[in-house]
């Protein structure tokens, strides 16, 4: 038998809403799922990719997770991981940093057995990469195989990344995917093989509103995954649903019928009352000891030409603007990539070209045109008005893309690949 504990996810140095108590927040997390694989003498700690939030972690977060992964070795216990799209460098990785150390194992096609299974990765792959690529993975002797991976997989919901294939086409025959890269946990069944997702280990989206946990997974006469929460920093959700005549005060008075201490504050304003002030609620939070309060009136609309951009949403109208300037898609991705993961203006040169970079070895140039130099549609053939359309610019989720890191969605037209070209 063997027993592992499957995290993913952590995005260790985010730091959310520019707090720096978030940022020791996602750190912590890793923290308890360490602590508890300690404590439960787990045969192993499997990470499904994004153990940093970004590419170029600070110093002090890379050694925090240094200290952390100390202790998970003190204690006999590895840590088997896979790189995310978050942290992936077109070089040497940081999880290669932590192997070099004897503090973790890189995954790949080559397997690492613990107890009596055989454990495999398989790094994030852009999808323009995916098409060419060959399952092919060396043979082993365990009882057991599992894939761990990071990627948007289907049969899950949003998934881009055909797991069906990769389950029937697979040299080895695998009882479990274990995966990283979307943050609410799930399980599905593909033919014999279970796919499961951990989940995020903090909260990177006021979307992700679900507790916070990991997979235990069990290898034995079959496979059998259970789940775990983790005691993560409390966010307080308050809907409020004005009438006519209502305001500012039922506002308030519905957030302060939480227990706002040290939380993250989220409020979303909707109905027919009295114009708001968002900054007022935001204040009332602070002074009852909220850690973080954001609020959005879904109400407040602006703009001569009816697009609907909400003042409480900054970011959106700015994304909305950008919507408008019909850029190629490469310039609409470093865009978001820029300021979605809220670069430090020291790295903002680095991160372009890093980004640049990325995008001219996907091999499709294309995306480096301008969205005017497509063949028009019917509507504008007409005379009619169209809006560009917004190219994805995330990891592939619907979630608030604080998780965020853009991909060519172009295709490959390289020459098949193999794995190893990958891992």
């Amino acid at each position: 038998m063997t027993r592992v504990i499957h995290t993913g996810d952590t995005h260790i140095g985010y730091q959310q809403y520019h707090v720096p108590e978030r940022r020791d927040d996602f750190l912590a997390a890793f923290e308890q799922v360490v602590e508890d694989a300690i404590a439960e003498d787990a045969d192993a700690v499997v990470h499904a990719g994004d153990l940093f939030h970004d590419r170029r972690p600070t110093l002090t977060d890379v050694l925090g997770t240094l200290s952390v992964l100390e202790r998970l070795d003190e204690a006999g216990i590895p840590l088997l991981a896979v790189v995310g799209n978050h942290e992936a460098k077109r070089d040497a990785q940081w999880l290669d940093l932590y192997e070099s150390l004897g503090l973790a194992v890189r995954l790949d096609d080559e397997p690492h057995v613990i107890g009596d299974t055989a454990f495999y990765g398989l790094d994030f792959v852009p999808r323009s990469q995916r098409e060419e690529l060959a399952y092919d993975f060396a043979p082993h002797d365990a009882d057991h195989a599992t894939l761990v991976s990071h990627g948007q997989f289907q049969p899950f919901d949003y998934g881009t990344w055909d797991a069906t294939r990769i389950v029937e086409e697979s040299s080895v025959d695998f009882d479990a995917l274990l995966l990283g890269d979307e943050h609410k946990p799930g399980t599905k069944q593909v033919d014999e093989t279970w796919l499961t997702y951990c989940g995020s280990t903090e909260r990177a989206s006021a979307d992700e509103r679900e507790d916070r946990g990991y997979n235990i997974v069990t290898f034995d006469d079959a496979v059998q995954i259970t789940r775990r929460g983790l005691d993560t920093r409390d966010f307080v959700f308050v809907e409020v649903e004005l009438t006519e005549g209502e305001g500012l005060d039922r506002v308030t008075e519905r957030v302060g019928e939480h227990d706002l201490d040290d939380a993250v504050v989220v409020v979303h304003v909707d109905g027919e009352g009295d114009p708001i002030t968002p900054a007022g609620i935001e204040e009332y939070a602070l002074e009852r000891g909220a850690l973080v309060a954001r609020v959005t009136d879904h109400r407040e609309f602006a703009d001569e030409r009816e697009v609907e951009v909400s003042f409480a949403d900054p970011d959106e109208a700015v994304r909305e603007r950008v919507r408008e300037l019909g850029l190629s898609e490469a310039a609409r991705d470093i865009d978001e990539t820029i300021r979605a993961s809220k670069v430090p203006d020291s790295n903002v040169a680095d991160t372009v070209e890093d980004r640049v970079a990325d995008l001219v070895d996907d091999g499709d140039l294309a995306v480096f045109h301008a969205a005017d130099d497509r063949d028009p549609t019917p509507a504008e053939v007409d005379g009619g008005e169209t809006t560009p359309e917004r190219s994805g610019t995330g990891d592939e989720t619907t979630t608030e893309s604080a998780d965020t890191d853009a991909e060519a969605t172009t295709e490959d037209t390289e020459d098949q690949s193999t794995m190893g070209e990958y891992l």
